[in-house]
């Protein structure tokens, strides 16, 4: 964060009376240093406003809180009625003061991966500052703009949400200059209730772009196609499967390094291009950043070929050979849209020996969740799964419907048992893919199955 004065930090907040200079804005007191501006926020853990003070002996230039604290001075402390929208204001102020070209990223599914290879792309055309990991809500969002600085050229922003007018309030502090929104899932349903409302609150993007600015959406998506924009925004289309797309990919072959393609633009001609991940839908993604960068006035011919630099982050769909077994780590987060795009690629992967699926409990999917968990067991019948693990209480259904159709499958208690079973049962040759939401903790799974045999 470049040093800023309180008073234009704070504008429409509140003031510091000696207008310090804040260095940082921090909501762990333990990061608090000089120079600092302590925002308390009351999780359902725990409560900013007991380390205010804390805060302050740290050298903390003021605190935000919501009420007042004891021994916190009126001299020391701006009080707001809301903390997380005191972060997202002062993001706004912040970011006000640079002029790189934001690219706001959203959808159900893929944020994260989009925005990978949408920093990917515009790092070959300048300094790109992204989202880290997917801190994409109220505070994350706001970090994110909080280390903008003058030699910053692009910017790459994801914003989630859990309800209707969130993204409104993020996209109007960062005010981009296009958007991404990758697909109308059905996670969130549990908050939403319809996907209809979950197109909404995706739409909400739109609110902070200027007029003329360009919206690219997922073509092969059965909402976004004919989703309504403002008059004034361009919309543009990537697709596989959709002919009438701007943008799209053919010529799709794939190996157990990376997928080659060749990119269809209607404005500016054929390219190959190859990314470093496996899957169609991966393939989706880095349509959308090749097109929102081409469409914000970028080179296409170097668009297409800076794909190739994206990195996987976590444990999205990352590739690791372990002992001769091929393991797809991709238990970050899961839920109907991921777990069919990935049980898609387990059943394509060039593999010489068995398929094996160990699967999670998908979260946050309300009314649907038994009927969205059985679904998944159809799918790894027709994805002919030569084995199929499941934990978790919801992935019970996905493990009865699985058997029923005649899949290998077994049921574990816990995720000690998995990986006794994965141990056993795998040989050279095999690939596993392991994915569940990221509250199942599936990484542990990863741990036990790659400890040596001493350390077990």
């Amino acid at each position: 964060m470049r040093p800023v004065l309180s008073s234009l930090l704070l504008k429409g907040l509140g003031e510091l009376p000696e207008d310090p200079q804040i260095t940082q804005v921090v909501t762990d007191s333990r990061a608090a240093v000089p120079g600092s501006l302590f925002v308390c926020i009351k999780g359902e853990r725990v409560d900013g406003h007991d380390y205010a003070y804390r805060a302050l002996e740290a050298g903390a230039a003021g605190v935000l809180v919501e009420h007042e604290v004891e021994k916190i001075p009126a001299e020391k402390r701006v009080i707001v009625p809301d903390a997380l929208d005191a972060m997202i204001q002062m993001a706004a102020n912040y970011r006000a003061q640079f002029t790189p070209v934001v690219v706001g990223v959203t959808g159900s599914v893929g944020k994260t991966t989009t925005k990978e290879f949408c920093a990917a792309v515009f790092s070959a055309f300048g300094k790109t500052l992204k989202t880290e990991g997917n801190q994409n809500n109220e505070i994350g969002m706001p970090n994110t703009l909080f280390r903008m600085d003058e030699s910053t050229e692009y910017a790459v922003v994801e914003m989630g949400m859990q309800g209707l007018g969130e993204i409104e309030k993020l996209t109007l502090s960062a005010r981009p200059s296009a958007a991404v929104i990758s697909c109308i899932g059905t996670s969130h349903l549990e908050h939403l209730g319809t996907r209809e409302n979950i197109l909404r609150a995706k739409l909400e993007i739109c609110t902070g772009l200027a007029q003329g600015a360009p919206v690219v959406v997922n073509g092969d998506d059965d909402y976004l196609p004919k989703a309504k924009l403002r008059g004034d925004l361009k919309k543009v289309m990537f697709a596989i499967d959709n002919k009438e797309a701007d943008v799209r990919a053919t010529e799709i072959k794939a190996d157990a390094e990376c997928t080659k393609f060749m990119i269809q633009d209607r404005e500016y001609g054929s390219f190959p291009a190859q990314i470093p991940a496996l899957g169609v839908h991966n393939v989706r993604n880095a349509l959308s950043a090749y097109a929102v960068a081409t469409r914000l006035g970028l080179d296409a011919a170097t668009a297409a070929a800076a794909l190739s630099q994206y990195q996987t982050t976590g444990h999205r769909q990352h590739v690791v050979r372990h002992k001769g077994v091929i393991v797809i780590e991709d238990c970050y987060n899961a839920n109907p849209d991921s777990m069919r795009a990935a049980l898609t690629t387990l059943q394509d992967y060039p593999a010489e020996g068995r398929r094996i699926a160990v699967l999670g409990d998908m979260f946050e999917l309300g009314s649907i969740t038994e009927k969205a968990h059985e679904e998944i067991g159809r799918l790894a019948a027709r994805c002919r799964i030569d084995l199929l693990l499941t934990a978790g209480e919801a992935m019970r259904a996905a493990h009865q419907k699985a058997q029923s159709l005649g899949v290998p499958a077994t049921h574990c208690k816990t995720k000690e048992d998995v990986v006794s079973i994965l141990r056993f049962y795998c040989r050279p040759g095999d690939v596993v893919l392991v994915k569940a939401s990221h509250g199942m903790a599936f990484e542990t799974i990863l741990q036990g199955f790659y400890k040596e045999e001493s350390e077990a």
